[in-house]
């Protein structure tokens, strides 16, 4: 492993040349891929170079050891050896995780949709509860939102919300929300104060870029109508949303959140990419990867994923069955102690993968 990553310092240096270079400098396509690629491998040449600085303290504190000293003195050495002992244990552990194969959609912008699914009314309101955790987690990393299609419940909240989560790694953090989340709580609709429960599904997949997914215009059905709101009703007379169907796949995607044509079909057609890659990747992944379905359970959307419990205040992931008393900061956005368990956990499972 040391030698792997000894290889890619190597590279990382020959980076900075190259990126110095004028040539480089002016040609914006390999500026740009060499500075993306050096920018992947900062993490792991960083912590490798303080391996090999805490490797070298402790051979030195060894070496110091082995001559004579008094008491005192070989005290503090034998704290010290034991104190790198445990750095360098810690530093070996963290490179063998920045070296696990990476999937390779991490570094994407995220398209999500989510549903109202069973529980009617209550459903459409939990729908847009998630919505708004997932706009709060947003901001707080630092990531923009951008709505390409909604429609709202007469009662509030959202039957359906299609958005785009632009920001570095979204990917990598939102992949782990695809899946059927449920809410346990008292509706306001509910004059006996019986818990109900109802559900929502989460669909998370990478935006893909044109050169990853083959679509032509000649294989999609473009249908124009006007926009409507809650209930159905009208809410402009120009004929400004659009549909489009990818013929070959069934796939079907409309758009009318702007007053545009225009700028719905642009939309639309980020939809329509994305889910023609996702319906891919699910493909490839059904077929080999088993490694993946074990980390963090399938990820089918009809998989229960976590639970929103309002009486108790808990939200509970049944993937790794952590239960945080949690739920008003959760809904506020406050996610990062739940993806960051996930993401350990998938780690975990590759690292066994590894060793078996």
């Amino acid at each position: 492993m040391i030698e792997r990553i000894q290889s890619l310092e190597d590279r990382y240096e020959k980076l900075n040349e190259m990126l110095s270079d004028p040539d480089i400098i002016s040609d914006m396509n390999k500026l740009r891929e060499y500075s993306k690629e050096q920018s992947g491998l900062e993490e792991i040449v960083t912590a490798y170079r303080e391996y090999k600085e805490v490797t070298e303290q402790h051979d030195d504190a060894k070496a110091m050891l082995a001559d004579s000293m008094d008491d005192d003195m070989e005290e503090m050495v034998k704290e010290e050896i034991s104190e790198l002992s445990k750095q360098k244990t810690d530093l070996e552990e963290r490179l063998k995780v920045l070296m696990l194969p990476s999937d390779p959609n991490d570094e994407k912008n995220v398209i999500m949709e989510i549903r109202g699914a069973a529980g009617g009314d209550e459903a459409a309101l939990f729908a847009g509860d998630l919505y708004r955790m997932y706009a709060r987690y947003a901001e707080s990393q630092g990531w923009k939102i951008e709505v390409i299609e909604s429609t709202e419940s007469e009662v509030g909240g959202f039957k359906e919300i299609i958005f785009m989560v632009n920001g570095p790694r979204a990917y990598s953090k939102m992949k782990f929300e695809n899946g059927a989340h449920r809410v346990q709580r008292v509706p306001e609709t509910e004059s006996g104060g019986r818990i109900h429960t109802s559900t929502a599904t989460v669909v998370v997949m990478p935006e893909a870029e044109e050169v990853e997914v083959d679509v032509h215009e000649k294989d999609i059905r473009v249908d124009t109508f006007t926009s409507s709101g809650p209930g159905g009703q009208s809410v402009n007379t120009t004929m400004s949303a659009v549909r489009l169907t990818h013929q070959p796949t069934g796939t079907v995607v409309s758009c009318q959140d702007e007053k545009s044509q225009i700028k719905n079909k642009e939309k639309a057609m980020k939809v329509l990419r994305a889910r023609i890659y996702d319906k891919h990747q699910r493909e490839v992944q059904a077929e080999y990867d088993e490694t993946r379905k074990s980390a963090v359970g399938t990820g089918d959307r009809s998989e229960r994923i976590r639970t929103y419990n309002f009486p108790q205040t808990r939200v509970t992931d049944h993937r790794i069955g952590l239960t945080l008393q949690k739920l008003d900061q959760v809904l506020q956005g406050n996610m990062d102690q739940i993806l960051e368990a996930l993401l350990i956990e998938e780690q975990t499972k590759k690292l066994e993968s590894i060793g078996e």
